[in-house]
């Protein structure tokens, strides 16, 4: 076989055998807030007990909580004229506070990538209240929060329940707790759309 042609089958195979490599990585691009060595990882041992990717799952879905659920809450204080909406609210800013406190502290003795930003999902959230006005402000921001945190709250029970690492458990626990209570509050606003939450058109 004459040598250029054996050299552009080398460099051929170079180029699908990369392709192929970096395939995993281009097919996670769009999940927002889940790094690639997130991805990457199975189970490991750590000193605390086996780390799963649905651990680490959790404590970055904690963390995107708090990107958009504090400045949604601290926007709240600042636009709503409803006591309970500002009761509500205060809460979100205490519990995620502390929240993103702990996840960052257990992500990092983890060493677990964690996001800057919140999807572009959990934007188009905070756009959607940023649109509204009066008394519809109030029923979207209740509306999205309720929703957001009802959605978490089984994935938080799940990871409480299966996951062998003491610090995630303990995330698990915490995060439990404060969504448990944020949901109280979220719901003492009067605005929540119970129907359209569970119908998803909320």
């Amino acid at each position: 076989m004459p040598r250029i042609n054996h050299s552009a089958l080398v460099i051929a195979a170079l180029t699908t055998t990369m392709a192929a490599l970096a395939f995993p990585v281009w097919s996670y691009a769009d999940r927002s807030g889940t790094g690639a060595a997130n991805v990457a990882a199975g189970t490991v041992n750590t000193q605390w007990g086996p780390l799963t990717a649905t651990d680490r799952d959790l404590i970055v879905r904690v963390r995107l909580a708090g990107l958009w659920e504090l400045p949604a809450a601290e926007q709240a204080m600042k636009r709503s004229t409803s006591p309970a909406v500002k009761e509500a609210a205060d809460h979100l800013i205490v519990g995620h506070a502390d929240l993103d406190k702990r996840a960052r502290s257990v992500a990092a003795q983890l060493g677990v990538e964690l996001p800057n930003q919140p999807t572009a999902q959990q934007q188009g959230w905070l756009a959607q209240m940023d649109a509204s006005q009066g008394e519809a402000y109030d029923r979207t921001w209740a509306n999205l929060l309720r929703s957001a945190h009802g959605k978490i709250f089984p994935v938080i029970g799940a990871v409480r329940n299966a996951t062998r690492n003491t610090l995630v458990r303990q995330l698990a626990t915490d995060t439990n707790q404060t969504v448990l209570d944020h949901i109280t509050y979220l719901e003492k606003t009067g605005q929540v759309d119970f129907d359209g939450i569970a119908n998803g058109t909320v």
